[in-house]
């Protein structure tokens, strides 16, 4: 996955168009995007949509945003949408890896239930909402076999830290939201997870989404969540590998494999060992996943 476009669970015609706007994924949102008043219709829209569309072979995967755990929503949200087969949830607010534990454990019980195979709901976690979760981040690696993503937040946080604003006068994050960031991203890899960055809410600026995207790649996250659908083409090009990229990789994963897998080759007058050697490879997977040859 390279795009994660967010749609509200309560809008049927926005849950429609979602699906032509080349994401990768859909975020169907119980939580933020919904009022408690409209929860329930939310719920019951979202159940019908996936109940037409989860079997789609075709992008875009289905993942649900519930709520979260401290609420007394969540449990409907789960019990309800389960039994539809969704891709997967995305738990917000988590205050660490035990939330995802104990979600992980209730969705164990009610997959038994519903007669559906053990695992098959995935989990994303949004890990850097709540100031707890920030001083707990090694607590998610290893908190579910279900765990496939983790990404991060800079809005809720900034309300937890009684912050006036997020951003600095450049338009760039300031220092505690670039450390969840960092954390979100060094976390994810230590949990051998996908780390998804969060959305660029200035659905308007498409030169400064691009930057950001740019930026979250070089550094080595795989995704990047949208708000938007007009963000979802500058997304999916900046996480899909360039044709040099792609070249690249390949001539180096070819010298590895002419010098017998060796520790050391030398390509180009440049000396590569194994760190470039997995580099490319993975360029190349993602390559594979995004269609490319």
């Amino acid at each position: 996955m390279r795009s994660l476009l967010f749609v509200p669970g309560d809008s049927p015609k926005k849950l429609d168009k979602a699906l032509q706007s080349g994401a990768d994924a859909l975020i169907i949102d119980l939580e933020d995007s919904v009022s408690a008043a409209n929860k329930e219709d939310a719920r019951k829209i979202t159940r019908d949509f996936l109940n037409e569309h989860a079997g789609d072979e075709a992008p875009p995967r289905l993942f649900i945003r519930i709520n979260d755990l401290e609420t007394p929503y969540w449990e409907s949200d789960v019990k309800l949408i389960l039994k539809s087969s969704p891709a997967g949830l995305v738990l917000p607010k988590a205050h660490s890896g035990e939330d995802v534990h104990h979600l992980s454990v209730a969705l164990d019980h009610l997959e038994a239930r519903a007669g559906l195979e053990s695992g098959s709901c995935k989990l994303i976690v949004l890990a850097t909402e709540r100031p707890m979760a920030l001083l707990q981040m090694a607590s998610f690696v290893g908190s579910s076999a279900r765990l496939i993503g983790m990404t991060w937040g800079a809005e809720d946080l900034s309300v937890a830290l009684g912050a006036r604003r997020n951003r600095g006068d450049d338009g760039n994050y300031t220092s505690p939201y670039r450390l969840a960031r960092d954390l979100c991203l060094v976390t994810a890899a230590a949990a051998e997870v996908d780390a998804i960055d969060t959305v660029y809410t200035n659905f308007r600026d498409l030169d400064g989404l691009r930057r950001t995207v740019e930026e979250a790649a070089r550094d080595g996250f795989s995704a990047k969540m949208a708000v938007h659908p007009s963000q979802i083409p500058v997304i999916n090009e900046a996480f899909t590998p360039s044709r040099d990229e792609l070249e690249q990789a390949r001539a180096i994963v070819s010298a590895f494999e002419d010098a017998g897998n060796a520790g050391v080759v030398a390509l180009d007058g440049e000396m590569l060992d194994r760190p470039h050697l997995l580099r490319s490879e993975r360029i190349l997977a993602r390559a594979r996943a995004a269609g490319l040859s």
